[in-house]
């Protein structure tokens, strides 16, 4: 009888995981003048996307991958690649794995361009607007799919530099919900078990 319950109550979590959506809400904190400068440069950056392989094979089969396993949930092939190809780009220019990025967006999100939170997060990347004040420009859209993904994995990055590479503390910043485990674990989860990927 336990066994039964833990294989429903793993079932439900599971489901809870793919059906909806964990709000983010990043808690705004004052930055110091050099790391708001070096955040404010890595928003403003105009470079166009482009996957990081050592060869297009290499690329192309990342590509075909992801694409496949994200089909369900974007079904127009030329968005899913067009998106594919900046969480690629936005990810490793910010020094992140972008499978952990895809993670993170299917815990946040669901891959709902114009998802919006309780407490106003928005977006992919579910990127809360006092950022566009803090290190970007007034005309920056947060639905946007370049600046989205951009701030986010800007942001994310800003936490793995202020907990020293602890992923799970970044996590729980990036949530809004450090020293809760519901949310990393969350995140974590869905990047193994739906995004991990060998070169």
């Amino acid at each position: 009888m336990q066994k039964r319950f833990c294989i429903i109550a793993l079932f439900f979590s599971a489901y809870l995981i793919s059906h909806f959506a964990f709000a983010g809400a990043q808690q705004e904190e004052p930055l110091s003048n050099s790391v708001k400068s070096l955040m404010q440069q890595s928003v403003s950056d105009r470079a166009v996307p482009k996957l990081f392989f050592s060869n297009e094979v290499e690329a192309q089969k990342w590509l075909d991958t992801m694409s496949e396993r994200l089909k369900k949930r974007m079904p127009d092939q030329s968005l899913r690649e067009d998106f594919l190809r900046t969480v690629h780009y936005e990810a490793t220019r910010a020094g992140l794995d972008p499978q952990l990025v895809l993670g993170l967006i299917q815990v946040e999100s669901g891959f709902k361009k114009y998802a919006v939170s309780s407490v106003g997060a928005r977006g992919f990347m579910q990127v809360m607007p006092f950022w566009v004040n803090s290190i970007g420009s007034p005309e920056h859209d947060l639905f946007h799919l370049r600046l989205n993904l951009r701030y986010g994995c800007t942001i994310l990055r800003h936490y793995l530099d202020i907990e020293h590479g602890d992923l799970y503390r970044a996590l729980g910043r990036y949530n809004g919900s450090l020293g809760q485990p519901q949310y990393p674990n969350a995140v974590l989860g869905v990047w193994r078990r739906y995004w991990s990927y060998a070169h």
